[in-house]
């Protein structure tokens, strides 16, 4: 939330509840004061305070003290600024990123809450309460006796009761605290009903906020004590504290029970990926991959690796990599290599029109860059091909910018980390995760950052239900592992089925030659070539009779065996046959066959780039494509 024509003064001394005077260029103005509680940690004689001017030239007072500084702290002390900054928060998907329904002041029965909200699978009512007092980074609430937030406490309960989630939500209107506690010195009777609500059911939430003289913002959970005779050893985002009757005891003394993972999971939303960081990086420290990117991530190397790796395996790209590193080298040998050139060193991985824009890309730098990569996110993603996952990677490694790179990996981690059910296939998600992730990455390692969550998503929060939760770092922070859901998360989507294709190939051969044609320049496999072929499964009499009408006169005919090959969208369902003739020169120039080649099989090594989709045929002519011919030339 922010607010409108912000002025600083100092604060000289508060007559009652409701107006202080503050000092406002050299002059005394009496101005109202947005909170009445006591607030006298805060209001002390020369404090900087921050003001609000009202637009209304009929009010008494001109202006609002909204915030005031407390040693290195701004506070907000508005008491409407936290049920402002939480509808703000629930609604672009904080604690519930599956939110449908936000209400404010919302009764139940005879009672009202702040908010009601309703997710996918839950109807939730939430109770805020707004926490200024601080002393040596310890929270409490209330700052004075509140008999009408014992009430709401109670009133919860019953909401419980009736089937409700429910929560009382402190917002502490300053950043950077230990933890919260209920202030049982001035208030005994609410640490009370607090502590019964939450053995009722009720779940108690902490969150500070970002503060500035003009803005609140829900920002990260904070450890939440309910009993302070012990405080957590570590005070960890969301770790809860509460009395619990010691079962050992006979004298039933109060205990504490540390409940830690689950109310991390309760908070881990917008916010709460804060908790992620220190143990991913940690954990990628010690267990990274040497892969040979990472090893020298220059621009061009992070680019390179980046757009191979798209719908495709490491394992599959690191031989790629080295050789199309040792064959186009920087920038400007990718800029002036020819098509077939091209095609070739890329002939296996698939997917062609990645290639393709890898070169327009090239080509764009040499021509309004100078010949060098871009270093902000913002001008990547002019490059044509590069989108936000791949301008986040290479201005996060190779250029250190915080931005982040989410990638199908990233997004299926924190979907079980927040066990989210929005669709990770829609981009409204995929863009609600980068701005969240924005918040959270480490502005020392963003490099590393992102690469230690494609990391996690690639070796152990894997796809398809069998994620290796004993080696993730994040297992305890995980609301899908803590439920037991990994396998339900990210949600599934009713996909489209894929286009079924029929098609014959036909691999002719002569003593020498085989017969080739260039696909079409746009399109599927565009500009790559293949052997000719008929639409639908054809007989072989159908075959030669065809081939006939082309001048090709068959002397065998002989059936291969049927294969498929997927693509995104399509499918391509193949019955092949190998066919001798004479000789492979053209005869009557026929319809279907003006635009083939008549090849040595060996030139399909260096001039002419054959597709892995018709990997079943090629060991018909002695060719091994992509890997195949790779591995072959490593044995040698």
């Amino acid at each position: 939330m922010h607010y409108k024509n912000i002025v600083e003064g100092r604060f000289l001394e508060r007559p009652n509840r409701f107006i202080a005077k503050v000092m406002l260029d050299g002059r005394t103005e009496t101005v109202h004061v947005k909170n009445t509680g006591r607030c006298r940690e805060l209001l002390v004689k020369g404090a900087r305070v921050y003001l609000e001017k009202s637009d209304n030239p009929a009010r008494s007072t001109a202006y609002d003290l909204v915030a005031v500084e407390k040693g290195d702290r701004t506070v907000n002390m508005d008491s409407q600024a936290p049920n402002k900054a939480v509808e703000e928060w629930l609604r672009r998907g904080g604690l519930f990123p599956d939110v449908a329904a936000v209400r404010p002041e919302t009764k139940f029965g005879n009672s009202r809450f702040d908010f009601y909200v309703e997710s996918n699978q839950e109807k939730i009512f939430i109770e805020v309460k707004g926490v200024t007092l601080e002393e040596e980074g310890v929270v409490r609430f209330p700052d004075a006796p509140s008999d009408r937030a014992v009430k709401h406490v109670g009133e919860l309960v019953e909401a419980k009761q009736h089937g409700y989630r429910v929560f009382v939500l402190f917002v502490i209107q300053m950043e950077g605290v230990r933890y919260f506690t209920p202030n049982r010195q001035t208030h005994p009777e609410f640490a009370d009903a607090l502590c019964k609500a939450a053995e009722a059911g009720v779940e108690v939430l902490a969150y500070d906020c970002r503060v500035t003289p003009d803005s609140m913002t829900i920002y990260k959970p904070v450890p939440v004590v309910l009993d302070e005779s012990e405080i957590p050893p570590c005070a960890s985002p969301g770790c809860v504290v509460r009395p619990e009757v010691n079962e050992d005891s006979a004298s039933g003394t109060i205990g504490i029970l540390e409940e830690s993972l689950d109310d991390v999971k309760k908070n881990l939303s917008f916010s709460g990926l804060a908790a992620i960081p220190k143990p991913l990086l940690i954990w990628y420290d010690r267990n990274r991959r040497i892969l040979p990117w990472r090893e020298e991530p220059t621009p061009y190397r992070v680019w390179v690796s980046e757009i191979m790796l798209q719908q495709t395996r490491v394992e599959a790209v690191k031989p790629y990599f080295e050789r199309f590193m040792n064959a186009l080298p920087d920038i400007a040998a990718l800029a002036s290599a020819t098509e077939e050139e091209l095609l070739k060193l890329w002939e296996g991985l698939g997917y062609y029109n990645r290639v393709r824009n890898l070169q327009q890309a090239a080509r764009q730098i040499q021509a309004d860059y100078e010949g060098r990569m871009p270093d902000t996110f913002e001008e990547l993603l002019k490059l044509k091909g590069i989108g936000s996952y791949t301008a986040g990677a290479i201005a996060s490694i190779a250029y250190g910018r915080a931005v982040p790179a989410v990638d199908g990996n990233v997004l299926r981690v924190v979907s079980r980390i927040r066990q989210d059910s929005r669709p990770i296939t829609d981009p409204k998600v995929k863009g609600a995760v980068e701005r969240d992730l924005t918040e959270v990455i480490p502005v020392d390692r963003p490099g590393d950052f992102n690469q230690a969550m494609m990391e996690l998503g690639a070796c152990v929060c894997l796809p398809n239900g069998a994620p290796l939760c004993g080696s993730c770092p994040l297992a305890e922070l995980c609301m899908a592992h803590l439920a037991g859901r990994e396998a339900d998360y990210p949600m599934k989507q009713v996909k489209k089925p894929r286009q079924i294709e029929e098609k014959t190939i036909l691999v002719i051969r002569d003593e020498n030659k085989t017969a080739v044609r260039k696909r079409p320049e746009r399109g599927l496999l565009a500009g790559m070539y293949e052997f000719p072929s008929l639409t639908g499964f054809r007989t072989a009499e159908e075959v030669t009779a065809y081939l006939a009408g082309n001048g090709i006169k068959v002397l065998r005919i002989q059936p291969l065996e049927d294969a498929k090959h997927i693509f995104t969208h399509r499918e391509w369902r193949m019955k092949g046959y190998m066919i001798r003739v004479d000789e492979l020169e053209p005869g009557v120039p026929g319809e279907g066959s003006n635009d083939w080649l008549y090849i040595e099989p060996e030139e399909t090594r260096e001039r002419y780039p054959i597709p892995s989709a018709f990997g079943a045929y090629t060991k018909y002519l002695n060719i091994r494509l992509g890997k195949e011919r790779y591995r072959e030339d490593e044995r040698k």
